[in-house]
């Protein structure tokens, strides 16, 4: 009558059942976000949204007993081997991967990646991203990867700074044609900003930005987006959700938002 094999409904009785309220909380907040969070994203979430300390090894104990396996992204193989690259004549690498930079000195971790959806469509993101506070300060969403993707607003952008903090900002990105580009360069002097560049073909000089990509593939259902319409709509979402609402470990369980308050940085 229920429509299951004799197999499946035995292996259903052998499940442990939730006994506790803190176990019902973290497996429904574990299926919430679909699998995809490991122990301290579950702790960090678990706690701002219950208001209530929770132990690690507890969620690791949780984890163990409802056989709860988180979704990990799959390895870059690029990301495992470290080729050794000339510096671009363009610009030096002036970051050379110190991506927690002291002083008044700020960095934006630049680049570009792709977005493949329904129908065979892509979509091309370019983001900045300022490495104290981890925030995404600037992004464009394109159908086409063309130097106007990166160019188109941006200059805007840094209009609204000062030329105080200017002058202590660094773009950092990889050797990409749009960064390469006069226009590009021509724009960062012309508000006095310092260009870096990573090595060729070594995608580890540029992690950060990176890693927000990753981030943003992992955690979104992109790819089930019809048109280019939805799949802005789902991209501004979640940057939003990422600067606002989303604690890092490495920010001391903080947003960006309220890392860059704490900072003083208006960016």
């Amino acid at each position: 009558m229920a429509g299951v094999s004799k197999s499946a409904f035995y292996e259903w009785l052998k499940r442990p059942s939730i006994t506790t309220k803190d176990e019902l909380q973290l497996v429904s907040l574990f299926n919430e976000k679909k699998g995809k969070y490991g122990v301290r994203r579950l702790k960090m979430a678990y706690e701002r949204r219950h208001k209530t300390p929770i132990n690690i090894k507890k969620i690791k104990r949780i984890k163990r007993k409802f056989g709860l396996q988180t979704q990990v992204r799959r390895r870059n193989k690029y990301r495992a081997v470290l080729l050794k690259g000339e510096e671009h004549t363009v610009a030096p690498n002036m970051v050379q991967r110190n991506f927690s930079p002291g002083g008044d000195l700020l960095v934006l971790s630049a680049d570009v990646t792709e977005l493949g959806y329904r129908n065979g469509k892509k979509a091309y993101l370019f983001g900045l991203k300022e490495l104290k506070s981890r925030k995404l300060v600037y992004y464009a969403l394109k159908e086409r990867p063309t130097i106007d993707l990166v160019m188109d607003g941006m200059g805007r952008y840094f209009e609204k700074l000062s030329a105080e903090t200017r002058s202590k900002m660094i773009v950092h990105s990889d050797q990409g044609f749009q960064f390469t580009s006069l226009q590009f360069r021509s724009m960062l002097t012309e508000y006095g900003i310092s260009q870096s560049m990573s090595r060729k073909g070594n995608c580890l000089d540029n992690a950060p930005i990176e890693s927000f990509f990753g981030h943003l593939k992992d955690e979104i259902d992109y790819k089930r987006c019809s048109d280019f319409g939805e799949i802005k709509k789902v991209v501004k979402q979640y940057i939003s959700y990422y600067n606002e609402k989303r604690p890092q470990w490495s920010l001391k369980r903080k947003t960006p938002a309220e890392a860059g308050v704490e900072l003083g940085l208006v960016l």
